[in-house]
């Protein structure tokens, strides 16, 4: 019996030591493998190819008709937009068409000056928040009290409905 597990220790110790050593080698390969490619791109070794000619590429965008205005016509909104931004007056200043970048503008400035107000107004309900708060201390109430008040509120409720229904039940009886 101590032959057989002296085996099988001796197994299972070889088996443990021949899976590590091939881990080591496959790591150290890998190793190898890059140092190696790494002195090869520093080198720049690779030849040179000739370029056959390339088959003539379709065209990326079928050719505009040249009478066509590049720029985009503005919506109702755009309208607005670019009134708000101050870019024009009136809503007639505003030309058949707008270039896109005009439009782009326009609308990252409503989009800051929409920021700005947001900011301060968060600002300005952080403040009334404040003067609320101080004021309510003022007057002795807190979140605490006005909970238990309303909690002995609905005791009282409870009690009451209890009262009734066990006064019906005896009516009932």
């Amino acid at each position: 019996m101590a032959s057989f597990i002296r085996s099988a220790l001796f197994t299972t110790n070889m088996n443990a030591i021949r899976s590590r050593l091939y881990i080591g080698n496959l790591i150290g390969q890998r190793c190898r493998q890059v140092t190696e490619t790494w002195g090869q791109r520093a080198m720049c070794s690779k030849p040179q190819e000739a370029k056959a000619e390339p088959p003539p590429a379709a065209p990326a965008h079928p050719p505009r008709a040249g009478f066509k205005i590049p720029g985009y016509t503005p919506s109702a909104l755009d309208k607005k937009i670019l009134i708000w931004s101050g870019r024009f007056k009136t809503e007639d200043q505003i030309p058949e068409f707008v270039s896109f970048e005009m439009i782009d503008a326009a609308r990252n400035k409503v989009r800051v000056k929409a920021c700005y107000v947001m900011m301060g107004t968060t600002i300005g309900a952080c403040l009334v928040m404040v003067f609320l708060g101080k004021r309510a201390v003022g007057r002795n109430e807190s979140l605490t009290g006005l909970n238990m008040e309303k909690k002995a509120r609905w005791r009282e409720e409870l009690q009451k409905e209890r009262e009734a229904n066990l006064a019906l039940s005896e009516k009932a009886q």
